[in-house]
């Protein structure tokens, strides 16, 4: 079923095309949600959420782009509103995780293998501080920095994601880079001296 077939079925309120809608970018909407929430049920809950605005505009939907890239648009504004409107609560539990509290909600860690009780504090420290770091960039360079480094997308998708030029979306995930390094380095220096 091409993308023309899936959109016309939608806006003819046949539910069974409205089930492949969902069917076919759950995964990609829950993924981008989850690279910016780091929380598996708020990214569930932020999924539904893009997939009902996505039936209420569809009739908007200009057909500029790939269906694929204007869901990417609605998950990532629908996730950062998600973070600006818990900022607080979410702030307070990193720190509290950071500074020895139970984790409010699971961490991702890079390596679950790990053995050493002393290696797992250390990733979990490090995965908190990047967390940290990424949600301390300004809203453009967290945008671009999440999906390229977490989405794994090329630059010409995040320049189609985030309607910029492509020199635009390389300026914004060099500076993002930029400052999550001076983050995470200010961090370390402070913790040796």
């Amino acid at each position: 079923m091409t993308e023309t077939q899936l959109i016309e079925g939608i806006l003819s309120k046949q539910e069974k095309y409205f089930e492949e809608l969902v069917n076919r970018f759950q995964p990609l909407v829950l993924n981008t949600c989850n690279s910016f929430l780091h929380n598996r049920t708020d990214a569930e809950d932020i999924t539904q959420e893009v997939f009902i605005e996505a039936f209420l505009s569809l009739h908007k939907f200009k057909k500029e782009s790939k269906l694929s890239t204007w869901l990417y648009r609605i998950a990532v504004n629908k996730s950062l509103n998600f973070i600006r409107d818990n900022k607080k609560r979410k702030i307070i539990s990193s720190i509290e995780v950071f500074f020895g509290g139970e984790p409010k909600h699971k961490l991702q860690l890079a390596d679950p293998g790990l053995e050493d009780a002393g290696d797992l504090a250390d990733e979990e420290e490090k995965i908190v501080l990047l967390n940290l770091a990424v949600a301390s960039l300004p809203k453009n360079q967290r945008v671009a920095f999440t999906l390229s480094k977490f989405e794994k997308l090329s630059y010409a998708e995040i320049t189609d994601v985030m309607e910029l030029s492509l020199a635009s979306v390389e300026g914004l995930i060099h500076r993002a880079k930029r400052n999550v390094t001076k983050k995470i380095l200010s961090h370390y220096r402070k913790k040796l001296a």
